[in-house]
């Protein structure tokens, strides 16, 4: 790898048009394509796709939403703004958050990072030949993050004989499948919030908020992304960011991005302010803690990625977390969530847990 090679990504946005409209760009597109984001504000991001593999980014854009598809990995070939640099390989990173498709555009090249970042992906798509070398894929590796009912009339296109209407997971089309000429009204799919944090601050600022669906946005824009996390979790989810941060570095030890980690946490859904240290209650004389003391609980296995039970178990124990859970706390809401590091941000994609 030369000096001259990118080594950074930038965070994307598109929406489900066929031409997937560029809504939102990091200022990173500028060291990896040469364009200021306001150059590509509401163009058609497919016009930078290579014209040999148009064809195939739009099926892929198509069953992407059609299919309501989480962590995809794709390599394609995208336009340079200078016309002597041409077109760059490049690895996309999508996913579906409910009315728009929210993830990130990074330098493609082989190398132990592009192997990790295949390996956390759900699925991976090989579109241009120039990448055939990147085809790394997971061998009967689970799916990290359970599926979600594909809402009608969607599941009658994302299901044939070997598909299951009980949203359980099909297999993808290839990417050549053909994409209508025009999309008819494509209804939102399952409920996903998308944020953008600052990576760069200890208590990752929110920069972006997708909808009001999980968060308000006006409340969430600017604030500390720790006020929306439920505090029993907050070390946990912490624990997490630090690991997908470390993730997303290149091979210069410069930002950049780093796969994706998967866990499960409570939204504090009203805000909180989470600069404030209240302590523990102390356990009443005489009562056992079961093995679920505070201690206890900071040695579990915090990795991202993982199956959680401290969101639906441990943490349960607590006499005031099973009242609330009882009665169905509205400002509480357990997520499954998908953590991704990029150049100029983290990107964090929540929906509501199914075993919630």
């Amino acid at each position: 790898m030369d000096a001259s090679t990118p080594c950074v990504s930038f965070i994307g946005i598109v929406d489900f048009t066929e031409q997937a409209k560029w809504l939102y760009l990091s200022e990173s597109v500028v060291d990896l394509l040469g364009w200021e984001p306001a150059d590509l504000i509401g163009t058609p991001s497919l016009n930078l796709v290579h014209p040999d593999e148009y064809d195939q980014v739009k099926a892929m854009h198509y069953s992407t939403i059609t299919q309501d598809r989480a962590a995809v990995l794709a390599y394609l070939r995208m336009r340079h703004k200078d016309p002597y640099k041409g077109y760059v390989l490049c690895a996309i990173s999508r996913t579906v958050a409910q009315n728009v498709l929210v993830g990130s555009v990074s330098f493609a090249s082989p190398g132990p990072k592009a192997m990790h970042n295949a390996s956390t992906a759900q699925e991976v798509r090989i579109i241009t030949p120039y990448a055939k070398d990147l085809d790394f894929r997971r061998w009967n590796d689970p799916n990290p993050m359970p599926p979600c009912r594909v809402p009608s009339p969607i599941r009658e296109l994302s299901t044939g004989p070997s598909g299951s209407s009980d949203g359980s997971r099909t297999p993808s089309p290839s990417p050549s499948d053909e994409a209508p000429p025009r999309f008819d009204p494509l209804p939102e799919q399952s409920v996903r919030t998308a944020l953008i944090l600052d990576r760069f601050s200890r208590n990752c600022k929110i920069l972006y908020c997708s909808n009001d669906s999980l968060v308000s946005t006006t409340k969430a824009m600017g604030r500390d992304f720790f006020d929306f996390v439920i505090r029993r979790d907050e070390e946990k989810v912490r624990s997490w960011i630090d690991v997908v941060k470390g993730w997303g570095v290149n091979e210069r030890g410069q930002p950049s991005d780093g796969g994706f980690g998967f866990g499960k946490f409570a939204v504090c859904v009203q805000g909180r302010d989470s600069s404030i240290r209240t302590p523990e209650p102390a356990p009443a004389r005489g009562h056992r803690q079961n093995g679920h003391s505070s201690r206890a609980n900071a040695t579990n296995d915090n990795r991202p990625g993982r199956h959680e039970r401290r969101a639906q178990g441990s943490s349960s124990h607590s006499p005031t977390h099973s009242r609330h859970r009882g009665r169905g706390d509205p400002s509480e809401l357990v997520v499954d969530a998908i953590f991704s590091a990029h150049s100029d941000g983290l990107m964090v994609i929540l929906r509501k847990s199914s075993s919630s």
